[in-house]
């Protein structure tokens, strides 16, 4: 028999799972289990059970503090403007049904895709539930297909879990990867080539303007001077080391507010976000509620400002008085929660 065409017939090859040394695996691509929650959901609870986000997974902040704020009721329809993992969405679906619905966009396409997946394979079918690859300051563009607004809208702005903990996406410095932060990774330019661009002067500012470094001038000063050996994240976490290792810093926070700086420049995030404010009210149909959670000062103050301006002009009825903070409880079991600040506003009847 032609071994071409017994191979052919003998079907896909088998692919073994990673194999890893010692009794836990260390590296993102190593864990298989975490990587698949819905065939071992055993694995899932034990990672969970000691404070730790699984790998591959977003635990979803303020759930339930959103469904009081956004009251979702049966028929209405609801825009998740950054789907993420999906679990907000997961949660206000059901409180929808009969005859309601929800649009879901990210501008990650890597996410989405599998986020879909995984909210299809829940039951959400395609009569209430849609997705579409789209940056949240461009949701004008979805009420063209609509014959309303939006009866609650809810927009997350943090990085996803899975973003941070995919080495290959470069979005944290605790793993060796590209240096890249890009939220659509096919589009634009990635923190190394930005880097490249950038003099002292400007990078000193950004990393004042996006993350309140008070260190910014030595670190400009440093990663330009090293600008041409900086491709990943390895490589600017040791020029900041290195910068600092005569001052009182905190390295690791410098580190941290360096990467989040870059990652604001590299994906216009300011420019978005005032965009999507501006954007919002219109989108919203009378009464309509909207929930915004942010995770550091330079957004927080963006949604303040907007919100306050909104109420002011009677183009809210109401918003929140103060930010609501995350409970103790949900601290303690999902660390990456301790930042988010939540705020919410009415649209008013009468625009």
């Amino acid at each position: 028999m032609n071994s071409d065409i017994n191979n052919e017939d003998s079907g896909p090859t088998h692919q073994r799972r990673a194999r890893y040394k010692g009794s836990y695996p260390n590296h993102f691509h190593e864990k298989y289990k975490e990587l698949n929650p819905e065939l071992y959901p055993d694995a899932i609870e034990k990672v969970m059970s000691k404070g730790n986000t699984p790998a591959g997974m977003h635990l979803s902040i303020c759930v339930n503090e959103i469904l009081a704020i956004l009251n979702p009721q049966p028929g209405e329809v609801g825009l998740d403007a950054t789907l993420g993992f999906g679990g907000h969405t997961q949660a206000l679906l059901p409180r929808v049904r009969p005859h309601g619905r929800m649009i879901g966009i990210d501008v990650d396409p890597i996410e989405l895709e599998r986020t879909e997946r995984r909210l299809r394979a829940l039951g959400f079918g395609e009569a209430e539930w849609q997705s579409q690859q789209l940056n949240f300051a461009g949701i004008p563009k979805l009420l063209q297909a609509m014959d309303s607004g939006f009866d609650f809208v809810l927009a997350d702005f943090g990085i996803s879990s899975m973003q941070l903990d995919n080495p290959e996406r470069g979005f944290t410095f605790k793993r060796p990867g590209p240096l890249d932060l890009r939220l659509n990774p096919h589009q634009g330019q990635p923190a190394s080539a930005l880097i490249q661009n950038l003099s002292a002067d400007k990078l000193e500012q950004m990393l004042r303007d996006y993350s309140d470094e008070p260190y910014a001038r030595i670190l400009a000063q440093a990663i330009c001077q090293n600008k041409q050996a900086i491709t990943t994240t390895s490589d600017l976490t040791r020029v900041i080391k290195g910068a600092l290792k005569h001052t009182p810093a905190d390295v690791n926070r410098s580190i941290r507010r360096s990467f989040q700086a870059l990652r604001i420049a590299v994906n216009d995030e300011f420019l978005v976000l005032d965009q999507f404010l501006r954007n919002l009210p219109f989108c919203l149909n009378p009464n309509g509620r909207v929930a915004l959670l942010s995770f550091h000062s330079g957004e927080d103050k963006r949604v303040k400002q907007a919100l306050d301006a909104g109420l002011k002009a009677g183009i809210y009825s109401e918003i929140s008085p103060e930010p609501i903070r995350p409970s103790s409880q949900e601290r303690y079991a999902n660390p990456r929660s301790k930042s988010a600040l939540l705020r919410w506003a009415i649209r008013s009847d009468s625009q």
